[in-house]
């Protein structure tokens, strides 16, 4: 593969290194597309610890059913037709009700190689997306070392809480009480984005 190959080509490519076994290709796709899934996600489960658990439970349904994958789709139609059933089950399981303004997710493929919906390509939607994004890294950045790794362990590497345990030698306990702060010293860095967000949505109707 080389720079000039169609980021559809190398999506594949990927895909056909971890059907083959390798696993860090799999990281490489969760690295390109996490944000972009968690931006998806994000219009169905406005918590954002559950929209984490929910992203990762997407990687790793997508992970379990990628041998099956035979690139009929792009890759990220597929992602995403995951992700918005994960996210689905998930506010069903809670007793919630999913949206109605769903967007099917054989649509994506119309739009930019399917990287983006409707609703998010705007130059509003990208700003918004890129500043969600660096305050998630700022946040990050700023928290004690020990609930730094407990996150990325956690969210990153997607590790279980008794792997996470394991690697940095404390309870279980310890290790939920680092990733909850975690999550809530993230969730204060993105709630006044998410709120002014809000609120811009709210005028538009």
């Amino acid at each position: 593969m080389t720079d000039a190959d169609p980021p559809v080509e190398l999506d594949l490519e990927l895909v056909k290194r971890v059907q083959r076994g390798d696993s860090a290709a799999f990281d490489l796709l969760v690295r390109k597309y996490q944000h972009r899934i968690l931006a998806l996600i994000g219009r169905y489960v406005h918590d954002w610890s559950e929209c984490q658990d929910v992203a990762q439970d997407t990687f790793m349904r997508a992970y379990r059913a990628i041998g099956n994958f035979r690139g009929d789709a792009q890759f990220y139609t597929w992602l995403h037709r995951i992700a918005v059933n994960t996210a689905k089950n998930h506010l069903v399981a809670h007793n919630r009700r999913p949206p109605t303004d769903d967007v099917d997710a054989s649509d994506a493929e119309q739009y930019d190689s399917g990287a983006r919906l409707r609703d998010t390509d705007t130059p509003e939607r990208e700003l918004m997306r890129q500043q969600l994004e660096q305050a998630v890294m700022r946040a990050v950045q700023a928290l004690p070392e020990e609930l730094r790794a407990a996150i990325t362990l956690r969210e990153v590497e997607g590790l279980s809480y008794e792997e996470i345990a394991a690697r940095m030698g404390c309870p279980i306990g310890t290790v939920r009480s680092r990733i909850f702060r975690a999550r809530d010293a993230i969730d204060a860095e993105l709630r006044p984005l998410l709120e002014t967000d809000s609120a811009t949505r709210e005028r538009a109707r």
